[in-house]
C-alpha cells in the first residue's frame, strides 16, 4: 500500500491505482501505476460519507466490504487476485493517510482476512 505519488521501488511489482477519482497532480501520461482498477474503489456516496474521519472507520470497513460483494467490484477484486498470483502488486491510493484510506480493507480482503 502506497500513496500515488510516492516514488517507485524496485521490489512493488505490478502498481494498482485503486481510486474512482483521478489523482490530482498526475498527468495521464506519467507511468506513475501500471494500471487503474477503478471499479474496485468505495461508491462515491460511501467515499463522501466517510470523509476520512477516523472515528467512521469501523462502519465504513463494513459498509466497503458489503460494496465489494457486487458484480462490478468482485469482477475487479478477481482482477487483482489473479494479478497476486503472478507477482507483487501495489495498491495505491492519492488518499493523503492511507491507513485510514479503503487500501488496509482491500489487502485484508485479498489475503483472506475477510
Amino acid at each position: 500500500m502506497r500513496r500515488i505519488y510516492s516514488e517507485p521501488q524496485p521490489n512493488e511489482g505490478r502498481r494498482v491505482l485503486v481510486d474512482r477519482l483521478w489523482p490530482r497532480g498526475i498527468s495521464k501520461d506519467d507511468d506513475a501505476f501500471d494500471e487503474w482498477l477503478k471499479a474496485i474503489a468505495p461508491s462515491s456516496q460511501l467515499r463522501i460519507w466517510y470523509g476520512h474521519r477516523a472515528e467512521r472507520n469501523a462502519e465504513f470497513a463494513q459498509r466497503y466490504r458489503y460494496e465489494l460483494q457486487n458484480d462490478a467490484r468482485a469482477e475487479a477484486l478477481d482482477q487483482l487476485r489473479a494479478w497476486r498470483r503472478e507477482g507483487p502488486v501495489t495498491l495505491l491510493t492519492a488518499s493523503r493517510d492511507v491507513e485510514i484510506s479503503h487500501l488496509p480493507i482491500l489487502v485484508s480482503v485479498l489475503t483472506g482476512g475477510e
